[in-house]
């Protein structure tokens, strides 16, 4: 790798599309990759904090995968409840010939019947999950320098120059994104700029997967910083009614014992402090990861299957609800976010470690 000039403590290098970003004094140092724009490992004392089944940036680079890293869930964070997606009191429905538009994950469509001689059965209805750009390599590196106050990467995806995406979602825009190490932090930092001639929705979210390694899943206590617990239909769509998040989990928001537990849900009415930070947290022995959610991620996405699954929580930074664009078309959501054509949204979500 090339060092890139120093700046106290914090160090950049970058390598054949891999860099390293280095906070000397706080001893974080996290990997990314450009063309996937992909913060894929964030090391805390030589331990990661950041689910990463590999043993190297090479593996990590050949194989992909899923379960790791900061996942970026763009046009839309999480599932919707149809093959399509309503804006300005107008549908649009995808075009699955093209092949854009993803049919598996958690809630995505099933298969066929074994037997060949007996007609397969109707497929369940379409549950388009995570948006399509988790695994895009089109980005274009904009920035990585470091200096007395941080290191940083930015790039830049020209969303409206790919006929396929635009296709399935037809709103000219650009993503900009800084991942940022400051204070013993790593901030994440998105901008969308809607260059079309209409209002655009912003469903966006982050899915990290987050792991500790001072104790088992099965120690570890968690804060939730909301107050409203959605409930869900069968496939993960909620259904419009909510209830006080202690009810569903005695003791949240202050926190509670994993020990048992299944987590995948919707939770909004986020707690936050003076200056607009709503912050979650797991705890093990010492080990400790915040992650605290700008004013415009409005909700939170819990996500924790438990063994033999996997050992980790997804904390999930979304600007509204699972569902978000169909559910306000329906009337059962009235926070949806949009950007006004020519303008901007933006918001950052930050992950701190404490204890290692």
């Amino acid at each position: 790798m090339a060092m890139v000039p120093a700046f106290g403590q914090y160090t950049i290098q970058r390598g054949d599309d891999l860099i390293r970003m280095e906070d000397t004094k706080a001893k974080i140092v996290v990997h990314y990759q450009p063309t996937k724009n992909a913060a894929f490992q964030m090391l805390v004392n030589g331990k990661n904090i950041i689910r990463y089944p590999y043993q190297t940036p090479e593996e990590f680079k050949a194989r992909g995968g899923n379960l790791l890293g900061v996942p970026l869930l763009w046009p839309w964070a999480n599932r919707l409840d149809e093959g399509a997606f309503w804006a300005n009191g107008k549908k649009y429905t995808f075009n699955l010939d093209i092949g854009v538009i993803g049919r598996g994950g958690r809630g995505g469509r099933g298969g066929q019947a074994a037997n060949p001689a007996t007609p397969p059965p109707p497929p369940p209805p379409l549950i388009p999950i995570h948006g399509f750009l988790s695994n895009a390599t089109q980005w274009e590196l904009v920035e990585a320098k470091a200096d007395a106050n941080s290191v940083w990467v930015t790039s830049r995806l020209d969303f409206y120059k790919y006929p396929d995406w635009m296709a399935q979602f037809p709103f000219a825009h650009t993503l900009e994104m800084t991942y940022r190490l400051k204070g013993g932090s790593l901030e994440v930092f998105t901008k969308i700029n809607n260059l079309s001639t209409q209002p655009m929705p912003v469903t966006i979210g982050f899915h990290p997967y987050f792991v500790l390694s001072d104790s088992t899943r099965e120690e570890w206590t968690f804060g939730i910083a909301a107050k409203t617990h959605w409930l869900l239909a069968p496939n993960k769509i909620p259904t419009g009614e909510t209830q006080p998040i202690e009810k569903y989990i005695p003791g949240q928001p202050q926190g509670a014992a994993l020990k048992g537990l299944v987590i995948d849900d919707v939770f909004t009415d986020l707690v936050r402090d003076a200056s607009g930070k709503a912050t979650m947290w797991m705890q093990g022995k010492q080990q400790r990861i915040e992650v605290a959610f700008g004013p415009n991620y409005k909700t939170a996405v819990v996500y924790s299957p438990g063994p033999p699954n996997n050992e980790f929580i997804a904390y999930e930074p979304m600007a509204g609800i699972t569902n978000a664009m169909n559910a306000a078309q329906k009337g059962q959501y009235k926070e949806l976010q949009s950007v006004e054509a020519g303008k901007s949204w933006q918001e950052t979500f930050w992950i701190t470690p404490k204890g290692f």
